[in-house]
């Protein structure tokens, strides 16, 4: 039984350095860095302020604060959604899979 144990915690320490990729850890004690990528700063810029316009939105339900005659308050939200994807840990939800399958044994 021992040994079986011991088979188990050796594939997911395997499986933890192959698919625990998301997150960095940094020199700081129980901190982590997320990336992702961007073209240049211009898009930088932009996914910022549309993240900010979002949570603008989302407080006061409308665009009243917004100028309509301005093209740059429009929330671009294709990139806000593009970003979010970079963002998910798609390799730990696929080690969560693997994860389930060897508690299973």
């Amino acid at each position: 039984m021992e040994t079986n144990q011991t088979e188990k915690l050796q594939k997911l320490q395997k499986l933890t350095t192959k698919y625990f990729t998301t997150l960095k850890p940094t020199d700081e004690a129980n901190s982590y860095t997320a990336q992702f990528k961007v073209v240049n700063y211009l898009e930088l810029g932009c996914l910022i302020t549309d993240l900010l316009k979002l949570c603008i939105l989302a407080l006061d339900h409308d665009m009243h604060n917004f100028s309509k005659k301005d093209n740059s308050s429009a929330i671009n939200v294709s990139l806000v959604l593009e970003t979010i994807l970079h963002l998910f840990p798609m390799d730990e939800m696929e080690f969560l899979g693997f994860v389930g399958e060897v508690a299973g044994e």
